[in-house]
């Protein structure tokens, strides 16, 4: 997380134009309505492959997200529909028992794409996978795109940000630090 300080705040709205890298560890075998662990279970599937046959599958999937490519956003992003922000309709949804169906596509770019491993874990399996996007790119989307390729439903298990710009997460310090 970058943090604006004195001046430096008024070169925040600059920096969430820039590119992004992120580690996103995904659920193979779930999807959620949030696109993250904090929603709802929507679709289960239990996992029966082996590990080398997911890897190959997500792998390919993955060739087949660089570039730019249109695909839907969470239910939950900010995104404005009818100049209504879709995490509104969405938690508004959520009261009557409803679920947002109707999203919006975006055009998305991803630069670089890299599987680290895939681990089963009971019905299920993770995928850690390293994305360098453009800015205004979901991740949540990637990862159920990815689930879609390979016939799983599939959602964000862990998400950290690595990088913004220039801008490393070995650059990093506590807030603490910084007193």
């Amino acid at each position: 997380m970058i943090i604006g300080i004195g001046p430096g705040t008024k070169r925040l709205t600059d920096l969430v134009k820039l590119d992004k890298e992120y580690i996103a560890e995904i659920l193979i075998g779930e999807k959620r309505s949030t696109g993250d662990m904090e929603g709802e279970v929507l679709e289960e599937k239990e996992v029966g492959e082996a590990v080398e046959i997911l890897q190959s599958k997500i792998s390919t999937a993955l060739t087949t997200l660089n570039g730019e490519i249109s695909l839907p956003v969470s239910a939950y992003s900010a995104i404005k529909l009818d100049g209504v922000p879709m995490y509104k309709r969405a938690r508004k949804a959520e009261k009557t028992g409803d679920i947002v169906t109707e999203v919006p596509h975006r055009m998305m770019k991803v630069y670089e794409t890299e599987l680290f491993k895939v681990e089963l874990m009971k019905n299920r399996a993770v995928a850690t996978v390293r994305f360098k996007v453009g800015s205004g790119t979901y991740i949540r989307s990637l990862a159920e795109e990815i689930g879609r390729q390979i016939n799983y439903p599939a959602t964000i298990y862990n998400l950290r940000r690595i990088k913004v710009g220039g801008f490393d997460i070995e650059m990093a310090d506590l807030i603490d630090n910084l007193y």
